[in-house]
């Protein structure tokens, strides 16, 4: 409000006021004695028009102090110390027509205080202390067009009709009050009014015909309060109505045509950027994006397109070839390939997600926000969350079931804790069926949990933002902080204690040099494992945690978490368990060896052979392997007997 704040604008240098002090600076009528330790309001010519004492020390403003002055237009008394005002302070100002009372200690403005004022228009309360206010405080105010009430204490608003005494009031600011709410007769009288602002006040209750004398409101301001929910026609008469904020509310429902009525309504304004999806005829709608979606696009930006296409590629392809291969593969241990196989299945669901947004993104491009709202909450999104959590949860448990098997087999070799082929089977459908219990649990309850899974374009539940309910909230909590962070600590030790295991056995033998390099190589391959558990599940934790404190985090922090972070486990899962492992590479190696012998063979034109079909055994070569596990020999120092079995057991998963 600073550019409403008056400077002298006199049409000559020449003073024409008859007195004035000293240290005044006059210039023609208008006389400005700002910041000279004035402890009252000076005597001066009756003729001045435009008086400033800003920035003094005046502590009060007694009866029939400006009496004297008809001509006095403007009255500027912002920054003293002006704590009491006399009802009769402004007798004989007929032709104020602009009073500045801002940045002092004013507590209460009696009835009738203003009531000479018949031709002020311009009315500055900014950054007081008035705790109330009533339609007589304003009597008087009869040409009144702007009313400024910003950052006082107001807890409440007239229940009678607050313009009574101001018919042709136009604006009307009560921001950084402490109001709780609006009633129905508080603006019955104020048919004029066309800005009317109420940001960052502590409205939480709006009743139903609040805004209905406002025929002519233009623009409307109700951000920064409380405010939960709107009533379905509390808008209906606001047909001149161009510009509403609703920004930094906490509105947890909003009705489908809540904004029909808004026929001119060219700006638009919430906290979340998914409600614009209420009013796609609205020209600006603001926030124009979550960081995931925008109002033209599902996926706002051309790097989230192609990398959803990417890695959808790279997910499907890199899980459906393991799942392929795998059978090629005679694995020691048959119940760990069937471990990985399911594995690749859950992460595979993954990649058709992100292929399935990647489809609807092509779908909606350039008209997002007309289907926006009905794309979250329709079936397709919510089955297509379902989903992403189903693979997120399956993974995440077969992960942690993986890593306990090579726990079990590398620190308690000799112990039979091994999961039989039963045992392994009963626990691989155990998990798929906890994945599905968790994924559509959302979907049974509408009324707990509300839109779970459409609180994005992208149907993913983060709930990095306030939750549309506390449900949705704790249970979205109970996922990420619960079963991941458990799982993730879970990996975390046993692929420590594996490491360690190895290492204490490694101690005892008299072969350091190879074994320390054997520990290097394993070293590596662990903390590659669990850095890229940590890589995709940390920041998620972090999220969570910090939305749990009520820190608002911004919406690109989300987009890179759902679209670049969280898929990358999927996409990585097939390299590490399979691709990267030593049996897959060697088996590749020797496809590739029988390959060229095979050409070299024919290319001599020499007789056709027959190979047998390619098996590879997943374990360590055998021109590789110990000359000790060659031959039957007993060891007589049990600490190398555990050396060998871990290492081969380590090496069958390697």
């Amino acid at each position: 409000m600073t550019s409403l704040y008056p400077s002298i604008v006199a049409e000559t240098s020449e003073c024409l006021v008859g007195s004035a002090p000293m240290q005044c600076i006059c210039q023609g009528l208008e006389l400005e004695c700002d910041e000279i330790n004035l402890r009252a309001v000076p005597s001066v010519s009756s003729n001045v028009t435009f008086m400033s004492l800003r920035r003094n020390l005046i502590r009060k403003l007694p009866p029939n102090v400006f009496k004297r002055y008809h001509g006095l237009q403007t009255l500027c008394l912002q920054n003293n110390k002006i704590r009491s005002i006399s009802v009769y302070a402004f007798r004989g100002l007929y032709n104020l027509t602009k009073l500045y009372l801002s940045h002092n200690r004013i507590t209460l403005l009696k009835p009738g205080v203003f009531e000479d004022l018949h031709r002020l228009e311009w009315l500055i309360i900014e950054d007081n202390h008035l705790n109330r206010i009533s339609p007589l405080t304003f009597y008087g105010l009869n040409s009144l067009i702007l009313l400024v009430l910003m950052n006082n204490v107001l807890t409440r608003l007239p229940d009678k009709s607050l313009c009574q005494h101001m018919p042709r009031l136009h604006w009307l600011d009560f921001e950084g009050n402490h109001i709780h709410n609006l009633r129905n007769l508080t603006f019955i009288s104020c048919s004029n009014l066309t800005v009317l602002v109420m940001r960052k006040n502590k409205i939480n209750h709006l009743s139903e015909n609040t805004f209905a004398p406002l025929q002519k409101l233009d623009e409307l301001d109700l951000g920064s309060n409380k405010i939960e929910n709107l009533s379905p026609h509390i808008f209906k008469d606001l047909k001149e109505l161009s510009q509403l904020n609703l920004s930094y509310n906490p509105i947890q429902t909003i009705q489908a045509n809540q904004f029909d009525n808004l026929v001119k309504l060219k700006s638009l304004y919430f906290k979340r950027f998914q409600y614009c999806g209420y009013a796609p005829h609205v020209r600006i709608c603001k926030p124009n994006t979550d960081g995931l979606s925008s109002l033209e696009d599902l996926l706002a930006s051309i790097i989230q397109r192609v990398f959803v296409w990417v890695v959808s590629a790279v997910t499907c392809f890199g899980n459906i070839f393991v799942i392929c291969m795998r059978p090629c593969i005679r694995s020691e241990n048959k119940l760990h390939a069937m471990s990985i196989i399911s594995l690749c299945c859950a992460d595979c669901l993954m990649g058709i997600y992100l292929f399935v947004i990647g489809a609807f993104d092509l779908k909606f491009r350039g008209e997002y926000n007309k289907h926006a709202q009905l794309w979250m909450e329709s079936i397709h999104c919510q089955l297509l969350g379902s989903l992403a959590i189903l693979s997120t949860e399956v993974s995440v448990l077969l992960l942690t079931f993986l890593t306990l098997e090579k726990y079990i087999c590398i620190v308690y070799p000799f112990r039979c804790l091994r999961p039989g082929k039963c045992r392994t089977i009963t626990v691989l459908i155990l998990i798929w069926i906890i994945g599905v219990i968790v994924a559509f649990i959302p979907l049974s309850n509408k009324e707990f949990f509300k839109n779970y899974y459409g609180t994005n374009g992208v149907c993913f539940p983060l709930h990095s933002e306030d939750a549309e309910s506390t449900g949705a909230q704790i249970y979205s909590v109970a996922i990420f902080l619960g079963i991941n962070l458990a799982a993730f600590i879970i990996i975390v030790f046993s692929y420590g204690s594996m490491f360690y295991s190895i290492h204490q056995s490694a101690v005892t033998t008299n072969e350091v040099q190879n074994q320390v390099r054997k520990e290097m190589t394993l070293a590596k391959r662990f903390f590659f494992i669990v850095f890229t558990d940590a890589l995709c599940w940390i920041p998620i934790f972090i999220l969570k945690f910090l939305s749990l404190l009520q820190v608002e985090i911004p919406g690109t922090i989300t987009s890179w978490v759902v679209i670049f972070i969280l898929p990358i486990n999927s996409a990585l899962n097939p390299i590490l368990y399979t691709l990267t492992t030593r049996p897959f590479k060697e088996m590749i190696h020797q496809f590739w060896y029988n390959y060229r012998h095979r050409r070299s063979i024919d290319s001599k034109g020499s007789q056709k052979t027959y190979d047998p079909s390619f098996i590879w055994v997943e374990m360590w070569p055998m021109q590789e392997m110990p000359s000790e596990l060659m031959e039957p020999v007993l060891f007589a120092d049990s600490s190398k007997l555990s050396l060998i079995s871990q290492s081969t057991r380590v090496n069958s998963y390697s």
